[in-house]
């Protein structure tokens, strides 16, 4: 048994204060994801969503504040070996290369594993993801928009993420699409994975989540179960002001 068994505490963001040059984005944030929860970060876009993710990843990192992955203190830690703790990242505007095919992408990011453990999480994503499978000669700029969002979430995947960051997820997507993307994400809270969601799109954050933030102007606003959110007029409120 590993420590991380008898953890119930994934993620922990605590008080983080972050900054884009002078302009101070986050402004104490403080939010937890435990194992197997699945957490969505609501908010209007400008409201520091994307910065919330990109703190945790490294890619922003906190001026101040504490981000703890496993107990572990992350916040100062480069983005390579965030990735390699085990934080999956799926990015706003998914990220697709264009010239690169779906196989490739998957290859690339599973790349310094061994070769059963690399071909276990491939065959993992395509579990998942059977149309990747179909398409892994077609390149990135010839898939549409939810094979993109597919192909994001799977090559996160195949590095065996203990906790997964999702970043708009929902973004550009048809409804038949979204639904599908929905139905998707639910399988991998059933098969038990450690999500982490930000959102505007409340109905589509909340029918797959387990609880929720509502992030405005770079402070959480309020934190609830995501049954109790559903109906809240004060979460529209939030996410309906101008």
């Amino acid at each position: 048994m590993s420590i991380w068994d008898g953890l119930m505490r994934a993620l922990e963001v605590e008080n983080i204060h972050t900054f884009y040059g002078f302009s101070h984005v986050l402004q104490g944030v403080s939010i937890h994801i435990d194992k197997g929860e699945v957490v969505c970060l609501l908010g209007r876009n400008g409201m520091g969503k994307t910065t919330t993710i990109r703190s945790i990843m490294g890619l922003t990192p906190p001026k101040t504040g504490v981000i703890k992955f496993k107990g572990r203190e992350i916040q100062n830690k480069p983005v390579y070996l965030i990735a390699n703790l085990g934080i999956g990242y799926v990015p706003q505007g998914r990220g697709i290369f264009p010239d690169l095919t779906v196989l490739e992408h998957l290859e690339a990011f599973s790349g310094g594993m061994g070769k059963d453990l690399k071909r276990k999480n491939l065959e993992r994503a395509y579990q998942f993801f059977p149309k990747l499978k179909e398409l892994e000669d077609r390149k990135g700029g010839f898939l549409s928009g939810g094979e993109q969002q597919m192909l994001a979430i799977a090559r996160a995947l195949v590095r065996s993420p203990e906790v997964l960051l999702l970043d708009e997820p929902s973004e550009g997507l048809a409804p038949v699409v979204l639904e599908m993307i929905q139905k998707l994400i639910g399988e991998l809270k059933a098969d038990g994975e450690t999500m982490l969601l930000a959102e505007q799109n409340i109905r589509f954050g909340l029918e797959i989540s387990d609880r929720g933030y509502v992030l405005e102007k770079g402070q959480i606003r309020l934190g609830k179960s995501a049954m109790e959110m559903k109906d809240d007029e004060e979460v529209k409120r939030y996410l309906t002001a101008q």
